[in-house]
This record gives C-alpha cells, structure tokens and sequence, in this order.
C-alpha cells in the first residue's frame, strides 16, 4: 500500500532533475530567440528573407545578396577620398585646388594642436601670398630668387578665376599653386576676403610658419636666405599701423562701429604685411571684427588699409613692430603709389631702397628694414633680372 501511494507521489510531482532540465532548455530557446531577432534587426530585412536556412554555423553569402554600402568618405581638403589619410597628407596638402566653399575653408584653417611638439619632422617654411589681379609678369625673377631653396618656401596665388592657368610651364615654381580664388574689386571688401582665403590656405600646411603677402608688382630685394633667416627668427609680426587723423584716417571711421570698435582705436596701414602663424591663425578665425567692417567699412573707407591695422592694434599690438616690410613710394600722392618701370630701375636705386632705411629688429637698431618693394612694371623685368645676382645676391 505504501509502495502505490510512493509511486502515485512521484508520477504527480516528477523530479527536481526534471524540471531543472525543462527550466534550462526554456533559458536556451529564450536565448535563442532573442539571438534572431537581434540578427534579422542587425541584418536588415531584405537579406534576412532571403536566408534559405537557419543554421548555427555562418556560411557564404548568397550570390543574390546585395553587395554591403561602400564605406563613408574620409575628407582631405574638399576632396572626399575612399581610403584613410595619412599624417604627411593631412599636415602638407599637395593639391591646392579643393570644393570647399570660405566658410567650410575657414573652420578648417582655425584648428590649431595643442600638443606643440610636432609628431614628424617640420622644417618651417614661409609662405609666400601672391594678390593678383592676372599672371605674374615678375615670376621669372621670382624663379630666380626661389632656386635651390626647395623645402623652405611655399606659394599661394590668388588671381582673377578666369586666368588660364595651364599656360604656366610645369617646371616653373608657380605651376599647380594657384588656390580657388574669386573676383576681387579694389576698394571693397572682397580684398579683405582674398586675404584671408589666401592666409586660411596656407595654413593648411602646418609646416607654414610666417607668412608674407606680395602683389604681382613685388620684387625681393635680398637673396632667399637673408630674407628666410630674417623671417624665420624675428619675434615680431610686420603689419603697419599709425593713426592718421586726416579724413584718410580718423575721417573714415564709421560711428556705427562703436562700441565694438572705438574711434581711438582706429587705425591706418599698409595692406602688404607678414605675420606668423599665430596671428593669421586669429585673422581666419575672426567672427567679431570682420563682419563690422564687412558691414560699415564701405568706400570711402578701404577695409585693406584699415582691418589689419586696427584688429592688431587693439588686440595683439605688442607683439607687432607696427611697420611693413614691403617699400613703396607715396611722394608722388594721389591714391596709388610710384611705378617704376625700366628707366626708372638703376643699382643706385635698389641700393637706396635696400640700405636707406633705420629701424628694430628683435629689439635692435638695423638698415635692414624693407625686404620687398614695389610697384614695379614688367618692362623693368630685363633690368631687374640683370641686377638681381650682383645687388640682390642671386645665384647666377
């Protein structure tokens, strides 16, 4: 009787063994289940109905399958490219010509490491800024003067879009260094605008340490190294800045600009200068100064003789030497300074314009002032050339 009743007991309530099983097999299935819902949702629904069988092992993709989407494009300076950029090509751009428009052009040149020490060898360079209203009369002079200094310069050329650029001979220093450049009027502010899409270029090489802007009517007046060596370790930037308070001056200022800009604080000044890359980086990140004088600074006032002048005088005037580098000849007045064009150009004169001069550098007296002059015409090029290794020191 007791065997029956143990028997009835254990037909009612089966072992613990049993119902563990059952408990782990429910997890597994479970477990399971969440498996492929989570592969049907990772996979996408298309390529899940198309899986002719389940199985636990993964097994060659059907042929029918759709191919996965190409990766997203990694950017390198407008230019989307298929495969990672390497560190040489994100720190020195070959290819100046890009898609991106100022604004994207601009962000990308105020990024600024804040690790100083450098993760390769950098060896710095001056950037050369070419304004150009059409092709450069000068470049076989300037050929000259860049010979044999490969490594150490850089050049940028901003000119009127519709030059033809294939004209320029492959060999020559200024093949492939032109940038995307728009019209540029005089007197407006869309000089302002050159200056900065050149400046903003340039410092997409993080080898540019100083950078000098030059016209088409530029000539150097040493040899590469002098010029290089001078740049390279002054402590000082060279924008000009004075207070004029004539109607060319003080007379311009626009009441409007107050209180961003004083009238005390304005400023008048060559627009030729050179700067390190410290304060070009400010320049191209500037969202405070520039639209006021895009917006109030309008002929009669001339946004390239005062923007400079003024933004360095009011935020960065200590480390400036408040003089340009680049000569020009104003005794003649009017609005435009002296040509020289063949007659003109003599080794007296170069001397003059080489040696005439006092002035600081680093803190001390020198003659050594003007390393750049102009305005010269393209007849004085024959001159210039033939001058050029005994007055400027040029290799023959």
């Amino acid at each position: 009787m007791k065997n029956q009743l143990k028997e009835k007991q254990q037909q009612q309530n089966p072992p613990r063994s049993i119902a563990n099983l059952l408990s782990y097999l429910f997890l597994f299935g479970f477990g399971l289940a969440i498996g492929v819902i989570a592969a049907f949702y990772l996979n996408g629904f298309p390529s899940y109905l198309q899986t002719t069988q389940f199985s636990f092992f993964p097994s060659a993709p059907s042929p029918t399958m759709r191919p996965p989407p190409p990766p997203l494009p990694y950017f390198l300076d407008g230019f989307s490219i298929s495969s990672p950029i390497g560190l040489q090509q994100y720190v020195a751009p070959r290819n100046l010509m890009h898609e991106m428009n100022d604004e994207e052009l601009l962000w990308k040149a105020s990024m600024v490491p804040r690790i100083r020490k450098y993760p390769f060898r950098r060896i710095p360079k001056v950037a050369f800024m070419f304004l150009s209203r059409g092709p450069l009369a000068l470049a076989p002079l300037w050929e000259k003067f860049f010979k044999g200094n490969e490594g150490l310069y850089s050049i940028y050329v901003h000119t009127h879009p519709s030059i033809n650029e294939s004209a320029i001979p492959e060999n020559s220093v200024f093949h492939g260094r032109r940038i995307p450049s728009k019209v540029v009027q005089w007197g407006t502010s869309s000089m302002l605008e050159a200056e900065r899409r050149l400046l903003a270029n340039a410092l997409l090489d993080f080898s540019n340490q100083r950078f000098i802007l030059l016209s088409e009517s530029c000539i150097p007046l040493f040899n590469f190294s002098t010029i290089y060596n001078y740049l390279i370790n002054s402590t000082e930037t060279y924008v000009q800045v004075f207070d004029e308070p004539g109607s060319v001056g003080r007379g311009r200022y626009n009441n409007r600009m107050n209180p961003r800009i004083k009238v005390d604080q304005w400023r008048k000044g060559a627009q030729w200068f050179e700067m390190d890359r410290n304060l070009a980086v400010e320049i191209v990140s500037d969202r405070i100064y520039f639209p006021i004088f895009e917006r109030f600074c309008r002929p009669a006032c001339y946004g390239d003789e005062h923007y400079l002048p003024t933004f360095v005088n009011m935020r960065f005037g200590r480390r400036n030497s408040n003089r340009s580098l680049t000569w020009v000849d104003w005794s003649k007045g009017g609005p435009h300074p002296a040509r020289f064009g063949r007659r003109e150009v003599t080794i007296e004169m170069l001397e003059r314009i080489r040696n005439g001069s006092e002035c600081k550098y680093n803190g001390r007296n020198t003659s050594l002032c003007f390393l750049f002059a102009r305005k010269f015409l393209p007849n004085a090029l024959d001159r210039l050339i033939r001058f050029a290794p005994k007055v400027m020191g040029f290799q023959k």
